[in-house]
This record gives C-alpha cells, sequence and structure tokens, in this order.
C-alpha cells in the first residue's frame, strides 16, 4: 500500500510511475478523497472545540441565572456533539474509501527498472550453461517413454478435473528428492531458515501480501472463509504482520516447502497439457525481511539463491529483468530465472524474485525499531522462488531424456535417490 504522504508531497512522481507501469495517473483521484476525509476530521475537530467551549460556559450562566443563556448553550452542546458524531461518522467512510483505493493501486517500480509494456519488452541479464545438443528430436516431459508410468493426468482428472496430476513410483520420488534438496541447499549454503508452515490463512493475511482485494479470483477460498496460500510467501511474509521487531534480528531469511493452489483463472487456454501450470503444485519459497537501507543488496543475494539451485542441477537458464509492464502487483523489482526445456524449445520461468520495499509492510502494519533509536520504520520485503518443484522436475526429465526414453539424472541428487542415476524407459531408478 502507498504512503499517502508522499503522494501529498509528489503527486506527479506518483502519476509517471504508475504510467511507466502502463496505468492512469491517479493522484488527484486520491488527493481528492484524501481532501475530503480531512475537511471532514477538521470539521469534527471544530465541532468538538466548539461542544466543550460550550460545555465550560453553560455552567457560569446557570450560575448567574440567565436561563435563556443556559439552554442555548444547552442546546449548542447537543448540536455541536451531533456535528462531531456526524462528521467522524463520514470521515471513516471516506478513510475507508480512500484505503480501498490505495489497496487496489499497484507498486511503483525503481528507476532501474525497464520501460515496456509486456514480456517482450523484458531485458535478458545473463546466461548460464548451453543448451544440450540432442542427436533425435527431444520431447515435451509427459512424451518420455520413462515418465509415462509415473505421470498419470487421466487418473488426476476423475478424481479433480482438469490441472491436476498423480504422481507415482519413481517419478514421484524424484519430485521429492527435488525439493529435499533445494531445502538442504538452502539451508547449509544460503542460511536460510527452514520453515513449515500452514496453507489455510486468514484472509486478512492475503491482503497483507497483496493477493487481495484485487487478485480474490486467483486463489481458492474455504466455506469457513480460511484462503488456500497461492505460495508460502502469503505465510512467511506475514510472520511479522502487526509486529514491531528489533533491526538488530534483521534480516530474517526463511525457506519453505509448501503445497501452493491457485486457480489460474488468467490462464485459459494456455500450457494446458503436461505439469507445467497446475491448480496444485509444490514450491520451495524464499522471503527476507530487511531494513530500508539492504534492500537492493537482497534482492541480488536472493537471485543467486535460485539461480545455485540450478546451476547445482546442471540446469541452463537465462535471468531475465521484468519491465514495467510485466512486473507483479507488489513489486518494485523483480528478476525472473528461466530454465532452458527442450521439449518446447524454449526458456520458461522457474522462479521469479521479487523486491517490494515497504509496500507489504504498510499493508502488513510490520515495522522495525532503528538500532540507533528513533522513530519505528516500515521493514522492506522480498520473495522468490527457488525453486518451483514442478517445473524443476520438468527441467531436470527434459534435459536428462535419452534417445531409449530412459533419463539421465544429475548427480546433485544421488544422495536422495539412493544412488540412481538414470530413469529406465520403463519408469524404474536405477
Amino acid at each position: 500500500m502507498h504512503d499517502i504522504r508522499a503522494i501529498r508531497e509528489n503527486p506527479q512522481a506518483f502519476d509517471n510511475a504508475l504510467t511507466r507501469r502502463g496505468g492512469v495517473a491517479m493522484s488527484a483521484q486520491v488527493l481528492a478523497l484524501d481532501a475530503d476525509r480531512r475537511a471532514k476530521i477538521a470539521a469534527a475537530e471544530t465541532a468538538q472545540a466548539e461542544q466543550n467551549r460550550a460545555s465550560k460556559e453553560v455552567g457560569a450562566a446557570k450560575a448567574s441565572g440567565n436561563e435563556a443563556e443556559f439552554q442555548r448553550l444547552r442546546q449548542l452542546m447537543a448540536d455541536k456533539k451531533a456535528d462531531m458524531a456526524k462528521m467522524q461518522a463520514e470521515a471513516a467512510l471516506l478513510d475507508g474509501r480512500l484505503r480501498d483505493l490505495l489497496m487496489g493501486i499497484p507498486n511503483l517500480p525503481l528507476d532501474s527498472v525497464p520501460d515496456g509494456a509486456d514480456e517482450d519488452d523484458n531485458v535478458e541479464l545473463r546466461r548460464w550453461g548451453a543448451p544440450r545438443n540432442f542427436d533425435f528430436d527431444p520431447v515435451e516431459h509427459f512424451e518420455i517413454a520413462g515418465v509415462r508410468p509415473g505421470m498419470d493426468f487421466e487418473t488426476a482428472a476423475k478424481l479433480s478435473g482438469s490441472r491436476f496430476v498423480l504422481l507415482k513410483g519413481a517419478v514421484a520420488r524424484l519430485h521429492r528428492a527435488l525439493a529435499q534438496f533445494m531445502l538442504d541447499l538452502h539451508v547449509t549454503r544460503h542460511g536460510l531458515e527452514e520453515t513449515w508452515t500452514p496453507v489455510l490463512v486468514l484472509e486478512e493475511m492475503m491482503v497483507g501480501t497483496g493477493q487481495l482485494p484485487k487478485f480474490g479470483e486467483d486463489s481458492y477460498q474455504t466455506r469457513d472463509g480460511y484462503w488456500l496460500i497461492p505460495t508460502a510467501e502469503v505465510t512467511l511474509t506475514n510472520t511479522v504482520h502487526g509486529d514491531l521487531v528489533d533491526q538488530t534480528t534483521l534480516p530474517r531469511r526463511m525457506v519453505a516447502h509448501s503445497q501452493c493452489f491457485r486457480s489460474e483463472a488468467g490462464s485459459a487456454g494456455r500450457d494446458t497439457t503436461g505439469m507445467l501450470r497446475q491448480h496444485q503444485f509444490e514450491k520451495v519459497e524464499m522471503v527476507s525481511i530487511t531494513d530500508a537501507e539492504n534492500g537492493l543488496s537482497e534482492h541480488a543475494r536472493m537471485t543467486g539463491c535460485a539461480e545455485a539451485i540450478l546451476e547445482a542441477l546442471d540446469l541452463p537458464y537465462r535471468t531475465i529483468a521484468l519491465c514495467t509492464g510485466d512486473m507483479g502487483f507488489g513489486a518494485r523489482i523483480t528478476h525472473d530465472i528461466e530454465v532452458w526445456l527442450p521439449g518446447q524449445n524454449r526458456y520458461r520461468e522457474i522462479s521469479s524474485v521479487s523486491y517490494c520495499g515497504d509496500f507489504q509492510a504498510r499493508r502488513m502494519n510490520a515495522r522495525y525499531r532503528p538500532e540507533g533509536g528513533g522513530k519505528p520504520e516500515f521493514v522492506h520485503t522480498l520473495n522468490g522462488s527457488g525453486l518451483a518443484v514442478g517445473r524443476a522436475l520438468i527441467a531436470v526429465l527434459e534435459n536428462g531424456q535419452q534417445a531409449d526414453g530412459s533419463v539421465s539424472l544429475p548427480a546433485a541428487l544421488l544422495p536422495y535417490l539412493g544412488g540412481a542415476t538414470v530413469l529406465s524407459a520403463d519408469g524404474v531408478l536405477s
């Protein structure tokens, strides 16, 4: 959420940043609502002051025996009390409208973010690894002979409908191994704190990280009001919801492996085959809570943590700086990491690492107490996939596929697969 004071101080900068994102100027609308709200507050304060003044005078009028003046002052007190209540109610209504308006406005991009309208304007920052040269035509993950026995879309559709998958046997074990490998690397090498979180959260937690109110259709809600998390970003970030923490405890670097749930409301017709885009999937999510000075350095660090997973798995990737028109709602800057999928002959997103500044913290009222003293400040938050487990599985299968339908597996996974190095063409680890 945005700081109304910053908008008051520099409305033109606010509008310029929104138009860079492809939005429209909104400062006039915001400030008009803010001015009405402040006017109501001022009117309530004036009415209260007049009521207090009349209250002081009414005793003197009664003591002097001036009945007419006494009755006039009593009526004035009643009128000002009613005026004050009316103005306070109207101010509260306007305050709610202003909050709702600010809640729906996306975060402002940093100056360093490239301008652009959509993904075609994103900027490649670097590449790692070279796509393998196959002596046969590589296929997509679900078409590999050794994968078919362990990736059952038909049974999943019977159980739950479209965009679900049932993993079995060696493929299920490989999927689990990838998640364990990611967690271990983040904990032992990157110093993240392993965390296990609920997947059902209160509505205010979804508001805190920006999924609500604007993107409610993209998530699932239970009948009793809980929301299923679309990513552990929601739970990890909200661990400081409403808190005032010491700056000395920052940064807080966390990682969690969780089930994730998304309705994919805006993706009709996209990636309908295979398990690239599912309603239920698993992710290893990284979140950092830091201070105002270290947000950008933490963003670079977190991006490196995600890249390290792909390098350890020997999977070619490229890192992209998203342009203003392609960034997510809550981000000030985002780096996407795209892994090479030979079955599609293209790079596909496997991680999105975003720095949100104090945007989420204002929604959560999460602050820190500066080490040297002074007024509390809002924390700065970051989140990133480290990585999407299902997409990592796809990448391992497609990059390691062999002409006979088997799959050569990354050496980094040997300790998690009992020493197995191959998924055979009949779906067995060996």
